[in-house]
């Protein structure tokens, strides 16, 4: 799908991604894995390193036991998730494009919510630290579901506090897996690549792919110069 052809109304919320969509986020946090477990004398490929976007906590465990051992994984985490703390605490930085749009979204009443794979306290601190929190309504994270992104619930579940039918939300991703997720939400998807391109596979799901969150918003402009549309309440 074209990015033109990719919304034919106003969307009545906008549902966002967090790390790699609104946050320079995956490469700082891949940086500090890689440069834990190269200190602590293992050799993760950058292709490995590409894989772990949009994974959940626990299968990013899971996979990084496969590659450096399972006696060995705990420490290398915690060293690496350490320095991410570190890295946090200072403030990601934002992705191009980022508050631009949300202040768009926020001068024509356009309701927005993250729809976020990392655990709720940590998501807050990034949000807060980066100076986003404070444009959303709602924050929903893989704390608050039973199964993290492929599955649509984090989406479901945003779009529910929200008050909108999924199907009326727009969802902005970068990660395959969070495409995946939004798409089995029943929503409109926009993929804004990072560090993963799309293959021929992710292509095949038919949503539309921008260059960057500027395209996102010359794309919305034109539909909210009208007033707010009715919203349905979900459910």
């Amino acid at each position: 799908m074209t990015l033109l052809a990719s919304l034919a109304a106003r969307p009545q919320a906008v549902i966002f991604d967090m790390d790699g969509l609104m946050l320079d986020s995956e490469r700082a946090l891949l940086g500090c894995l890689a440069q834990a477990a190269a200190d602590a004398g293992h050799a993760l490929p950058e292709a490995f390193l590409l894989s772990l976007i949009g994974s959940s906590d626990a299968l990013t465990r899971q996979r990084i036991a496969g590659q450096v051992g399972a006696g060995a994984v705990d420490a290398l985490l915690q060293d690496s998730y350490a320095r991410y703390e570190r890295l946090v605490a200072a403030g990601v930085p934002h992705r191009p494009g980022i508050t631009d749009l949300l202040d768009t979204l926020v001068a024509h009443g356009v309701p927005r919510a993250v729809a976020t794979s990392t655990r709720r306290p940590l998501a807050l601190r990034k949000l807060e630290s980066a100076g986003l929190l404070r444009y959303f309504e709602h924050v929903a994270t893989s704390s608050d579901v039973a199964h993290p992104k492929p599955a649509p619930d984090i989406y479901l579940l945003a779009a529910a506090r929200l008050g909108v039918e999924p199907r009326h939300c727009l969802a902005l991703e970068d990660s395959p897996t969070g495409v995946r997720a939004a798409l089995a939400a029943g929503m409109t998807v926009i993929q804004v690549p990072d560090l993963l391109q799309p293959d021929a596979d992710v292509r095949a799901l038919g949503h539309a792919i921008a260059g960057s969150l500027h395209d996102v918003r010359g794309l919305l402009l034109p539909l909210l110069d009208g007033p707010p549309a009715a919203r349905p309440r979900a459910g």
